[in-house]
């Protein structure tokens, strides 16, 4: 048995434990390449949504940020969130020489068990993708009762959860008009007008 301490990055003056596949093997073993909902998030929910990303990105996109952390942030006990940063070569990660755990289709993340502060904090607009904004690639609480992901190749959001979270999101003052729910059995969760990759 591999006895080793956990790996740690240091940021805002404390240690942050780095996660692995242990962590994310739950959304590797349950998602697959499809245009449906389950290329993003494992048919373990009770409901599911996506939601695109602002179009006029520098104008809507901290809007945006800020009422996907206020929604998720309500729809949760008090608890550690994972949060994860995908490594394009070009955006943010966080933590540049953290491990990286593998995920989707060999996708290399930087996993930190951090909470909704950091997740709307750690990464800005600016040193984000273009056109993702600042939160993290992927999020999911310790109890994994929600998941969020944002793929690489998609400007939308993939969102599992409880009904009540889909209902709350898809009624949202600022994310209604963006958000649709979808079902497990959809052939295409790809939002009207955008293109799956």
């Amino acid at each position: 048995m591999d006895r080793r301490a956990p790996a740690t990055c240091v940021r805002d003056g404390r240690a942050w434990r780095i996660g692995g596949r242990a962590e994310v093997s739950w959304i590797q073993d349950g998602t697959s390449v499809t245009k449906e909902i389950m290329s993003a998030i494992p048919p373990v929910f009770d409901a599911y949504a996506t939601v695109e990303l602002p179009r006029i990105w520098r104008e809507e996109q901290g809007r945006h940020d800020a009422a996907v952390i206020e929604l998720l942030t309500r729809h949760t006990v008090s608890q550690p969130w994972w949060i994860g940063y995908l490594d394009t070569g070009a955006d943010d990660v966080v933590f540049a020489d953290a491990p990286r755990t593998t995920l989707y289709e060999d996708w290399k993340y930087v996993l930190v068990e951090a909470g909704p502060q950091q997740a709307a904090s750690w990464r800005t607009s600016d040193a984000g993708s273009f056109w993702r904004g600042a939160l993290p690639n992927l999020m999911f609480p310790a109890d994994r009762s929600w998941l969020v992901s944002t793929l690489w190749d998609h400007d939308w959001t993939c969102i599992g959860g409880r009904v009540a979270l889909g209902e709350a999101l898809v009624h949202d003052p600022e994310l209604r008009r963006r958000a649709r729910q979808v079902s497990p059995g959809d052939d295409d969760a790809t939002p009207p007008g955008h293109e799956a990759r």
